[in-house]
């Protein structure tokens, strides 16, 4: 069990040997967003801006334009929505190589309540020009995401939760930006999961095949640019299309899945997730359970699509 902001912490202190252009940039948040893992191992290559969200952006874009490679780390509220102007105009309008690590997304980040869950940092994040979008579910697959970053010339957004959770991954396994991971081959409908939700919608899997019902689960890592081809493939091949995540179901992968399919290959797809609204205060596992995104609300409706 690891969160996944855990192993973005990790991960930037195992990547700063090897890439010595690397500098981390946090706003008064780095015991949260385990970016003090970093600042350890690499003092002289750790900025606080302090709680200064616009300065932070700014200031990476500074510092990408001088040849370094910044990983600019907040909470996804304040990435996405405090700092959106600057990571429109500043970053992403001249495509600059900017990395920012946002923590802390969805109602998973629970007590802090509804004006810390950013509920719709994806919509914002995929729908500007240049921006990578991706969103992993492990510990291991995160670590795949802090180097991807490295390696593209341009600027990345990486959705990161509070919470620890389940390892999915094994050692070795490999992943491909812009395609998503197929678990299982049932034909009675398809589940596209990303994050947190990834390990719930594998629980469900499991839950149903005990009463005969055999579903695919797709992990959509990368939001932006979606595997088109899995997902129609997917629609071509199964009953029902079921879309589970930690966001709302505006904008979000939910909408990513709608907008390939109606141009492609028109089946219904009925969307999980938090429906038009703010979250609230509460334990994280709590608000999954209430906002309908656990394993047991994913086997119900599964339940009544099939059965029904």
């Amino acid at each position: 069990m690891k969160a996944t902001r855990e192993s973005y912490g990790e991960a930037l202190a195992m990547l700063g040997d090897k890439y010595e252009n690397l500098v981390v940039l946090d706003a008064d948040l780095s015991g949260a967003t385990k970016t003090s893992t970093f600042k350890k191992k690499f003092p002289e290559r750790f900025i606080n801006v302090g709680i200064a969200e616009q300065d932070l952006m700014g200031t990476a874009a500074g510092l990408a334009l001088g040849g370094k490679i910044p990983f600019a780390s907040t909470f996804a509220v304040f990435a996405s929505g405090r700092a959106y102007d600057q990571v429109r105009n500043t970053i992403c309008y001249g495509n600059v190589n900017v990395k920012i690590g946002a923590t802390h997304a969805g109602i998973t980040v629970g007590e802090d309540g509804g004006t810390h869950q950013a509920l719709e940092d994806i919509s914002l994040m995929r729908g500007l020009p240049n921006m990578t979008v991706i969103s992993p579910s492990d510990d291991r697959q995160t670590k795949w995401a802090v180097e991807e970053a490295l390696k593209i010339n341009g600027p990345v957004y990486i959705r990161l939760a509070r919470p620890a959770t389940e390892e999915i991954y094994r050692e070795g396994e490999t992943f491909e930006l812009g395609k998503g991971i197929q678990h299982g081959d049932g034909t009675d409908a398809t589940i596209f999961t990303t994050g947190v939700t990834v390990c719930e919608a594998l629980k469900a899997q499991r839950d149903l095949i005990g009463e005969g019902v055999n579903v695919r689960v797709i992990d959509i890592h990368t939001i932006k640019p979606v595997d088109r081809e899995i997902i129609i493939k997917a629609a071509r091949e199964t009953k029902h299309i079921i879309t589970v995540e930690d966001h709302s179901i505006i904008g979000g992968l939910g909408s990513a899945v709608c907008e390939v399919l109606s141009e492609e290959y028109p089946v219904k797809v009925t969307r999980m997730g938090v429906k038009d609204e703010f979250g609230m205060s509460g334990k994280w596992d709590e608000l999954m359970k209430h906002y309908e995104i656990d394993a047991e609300a994913i086997v119900k409706k599964i339940e009544e699509l099939v059965k029904g």
